[in-house]
């Protein structure tokens, strides 16, 4: 089977560390070419790789022994790039979030079916040991049918303050969608898309942010299962995608960070849990697990695969947009103060 051969659009940190080092590592992927809009940035993974490097992603792909890209630029410029990388016939790896309007992730899925390229998306929860294991113990009923769910996308922005995209007036990323989209998914992947949102915001801890900077949501998903998440950018504390699933028989609690994970279940406690005594109603099995934030090997490797196989993979294009159409819909809550609805009308 030929190696699918990719370059990366976006050298900057995670392009840097992540995308490339993982086309480079995988036996099935050849990296023949890197792209940055800042020369010096681009000349030195070039350099580093023994590829050539371009600062203009048009010319990039204009290059007809070039099957894939993967996209690690700031989120405003994702439907921009890949429609162009779709219409020039190359299949596209995108970074979370998709896009930052259900608008543009529209124009990218219709590209996508448009050209026949894939289009996946880099929602890595999906692919951490401990989030993979919360949903095998929900499947084999380990915790019984659920009644909510809540996670939280916790990080501190402080040290990224300054010029910076994330804080662009003239293009603003709001923070549920830039960042909280992997709690969002994470949620969307365990209880299904959620069928209305209603949120509240405020600013009281990053003044650079054109945004909010906390943003607290309250959803309904499909069988009547209830749902919350926090969303932070300047809170005190470590990096954190902490998660929690209540089911009938049981609870989950995991993080993408913790090296294991805590279930609780009706049948380990016993009677006794429902003891006055605090120390008989709680038993907590916690079960060991690869602490991995975010595993974009597997990621490639699942890229890769669809490629060389014709599949479809399971982060597409309608399911990174129904992620962006429930974040839209807490942001305009935010600013409307009503119930809304999210907009999954392109997945039809």
């Amino acid at each position: 089977m030929e190696k699918v051969r990719m370059a990366v659009i976006g050298l900057k940190t995670f392009g840097k560390n992540a995308h490339v080092k993982a086309i480079v590592a995988n036996e099935n992927a050849e990296l023949i070419a890197v792209c940055d809009i800042v020369e010096e940035i681009a000349k030195k993974v070039a350099d580093e790789y023994g590829v050539p490097y371009y600062t203009d992603y048009k010319e990039l792909l204009k290059r007809e022994d070039l099957d894939a890209i993967t996209i690690a630029t700031p989120d405003q410029v994702h439907r921009e790039i890949a429609v162009c990388a779709m219409e020039a016939g190359k299949h596209v790896l995108c970074e979370k979030p998709l896009a930052l309007s259900v608008e543009d992730c529209r124009a990218m899925i219709e590209a996508s079916r448009k050209y026949e390229r894939k289009l996946m998306v880099g929602q890595i929860c999906r692919l951490a040991p401990s989030f993979i294991l919360a949903k095998e113990l929900i499947e084999r009923d380990e915790i019984g049918e659920i009644f909510f769910i809540e996670s939280e996308y916790a990080h501190d922005y402080a040290k990224k303050v300054g010029p910076n995209w994330r804080f662009d007036p003239k293009s603003p990323r709001h923070p549920v969608t830039g960042g909280a989209c992997h709690a969002m998914d994470l949620m969307r992947w365990i209880a299904g898309d959620p069928t209305e949102v209603f949120a509240y915001g405020n600013k009281k801890m990053l003044a650079a942010c054109p945004t909010d900077d906390c943003v607290i949501a309250v959803m309904k998903f499909p069988n009547e299962v209830l749902g919350k998440m926090f969303t932070s950018i300047g809170c005190k504390r470590r990096y954190t995608m902490r998660t929690c699933i209540y089911g009938s028989k049981g609870t989950i609690i995991v993080d993408n960070t913790s090296a294991d994970l805590s279930l609780f279940r009706a049948e380990a406690m016993g009677e006794e849990m429902f003891s006055p005594s605090i120390e008989n109603q709680a038993v907590e099995l916690k079960i060991p697990v690869r602490a991995v934030k975010h595993n974009i090997h597997d990621e490639m490797r699942i890229f890769v695969s669809c490629i060389q196989n014709g599949t479809d993979p399971e982060t597409d294009g309608v399911e990174g947009a129904k992620t962006v159409a429930a974040c839209c819909a807490i942001v305009e809550s935010t600013l409307t103060g009503e119930k809304v609805k999210p907009d999954y009308s392109f997945a039809k």
